[in-house]
């Protein structure tokens, strides 16, 4: 055999040997398995990419919104916009397409290609009988020194979604919790953008929370909460990170209320995902490392106004300290299954945004302590 045969042997046999790999991991997701960080494919064999997602469950189907990633480093820009996909059973997806698209024609827009789109979710409002989307947003250009809140709207819940505005939190409003220090002036040292993961003070010291109190709050790492009332909630990062935000949103799900919280001040908590259970309400959540994976943060609360209590790190066993090596984007309530709850996060792959894996996992309890353990393969049928 001469020595392009064996080439092209060998090359026809790495092929069928990735198709098999990929063959394997996709039956076992079709026949009601998950695999935790392995390739996911969607109805067309593509690898699902809906990164920092969120799931909207509305009749007998379930939509899966996240960002779309690219190829490269590059990828972890908006490229393209927010991707949808539908499934009846969570396991198979269905590629629904681009739900809300960046702008390409117009480098001065809001969500113009190149931005910073990160984390968006998806909810109905009964009022309006649409459905409202949100999501962290950078202006292109910008970096991170926006920390604005996008928000768009569709009547279909696969969209195409029509982007309304960018905002920062509740200008002009105190919060309710609210302290005298916040209101006796902004020290030189807070009027300036500090780097996400600490600051040289205190937030309260430094008074972050009045030096954005005219301008609005800054909102990065983000979620949404709809309770059994009918009441929406925007959870997010805010103070240069240093301090969780809860804001009650209007009653059309499209504008903040003024009416908001702060919890964990100087904790740093990144990537909230709120759910209820019970009768009280839990946040899991991550520190502040960029793009690295670190221990998880968990809490619970009987009221969304609180008192928080934080609890343990959930995730035990063999790579608790860095979460599985994973970020928290949402804990679904699985319907129809009362007390089981679906811990969704993203392995990020900064360098080539587009490899990113899914962490699906099962959560239980202790107590009020949510409990995350690691499976190679799980199912909650």
């Amino acid at each position: 055999m001469n020595k392009i045969r064996c080439i092209q042997v060998f090359i026809l046999l790495l092929v069928v040997a990735f198709a098999g790999c990929k063959s394997k991991t996709g039956s076992e997701q079709a026949a009601g398995v998950f695999v935790p960080g392995e390739i996911w494919p969607d109805d067309k064999g593509v690898h699902i990419n809906a990164h920092g997602g969120g799931i909207l469950h509305v009749g007998d189907m379930y939509y899966w919104f996240g960002e779309h990633k690219t190829e490269g480093v590059a990828g972890n820009s908006a490229q393209v916009g927010v991707h949808c996909y539908s499934s009846k059973d969570l396991y198979n997806w269905k590629d629904e397409g681009i739900a809300l698209s960046v702008v390409t024609d117009d480098s001065t827009h809001s969500i113009a290609k190149g931005c910073i789109l990160e984390r968006p979710k998806v909810i109905y409002n009964k009022k309006n009988n649409n459905y409202v989307m949100w999501f962290h947003l950078e202006p292109k250009g910008a970096g991170y020194t926006g920390a604005l809140s996008g928000i768009a709207v569709s009547d279909r819940v696969t969209g195409p979604y029509t982007f309304l505005r960018a905002v920062r939190p509740n200008a002009g409003y105190w919060p309710v919790n609210v302290l005298d220090v916040h209101k006796k002036g902004v020290p030189e040292s807070a009027r300036r953008h500090f780097s996400g993961g600490d600051l040289p003070a205190h937030p309260d010291s430094l008074n972050i929370l009045g030096r954005d109190m005219e301008g609005g709050q800054m909102a990065r790492d983000m979620n949404l909460f709809v309770d059994d009332d009918g009441n929406a909630y925007h959870i997010y990062s805010s103070e240069e990170n240093s301090t969780l935000q809860i804001s009650l949103l209007t009653d059309d799900y499209t504008c903040y209320s003024g009416t908001y919280a702060r919890f964990f001040p100087g904790r740093f908590m990144e990537a909230p995902a709120m759910f209820k259970r019970n009768g009280k309400y839990y946040l899991i959540m991550s520190g502040c490392t960029g793009w690295a994976p670190n221990a998880g943060r968990s809490a619970v609360a009987s009221s969304i106004w609180g008192p928080w209590e934080e609890l343990k790190n959930p995730f035990v066993g063999a790579g608790a300290d860095v979460s599985f090596h994973s970020q928290s984007t949402y804990v679904l309530p699985v319907p129809g299954k009362p007390d089981q709850f679906i811990y969704m996060g993203d392995r990020w792959t900064p360098d080539n945004a587009i490899d990113g894996r899914y962490i699906w996992l099962p959560v239980r309890f202790e107590g009020d302590q949510p409990v995350i353990e690691w499976h190679d393969k799980w199912s909650f049928l």
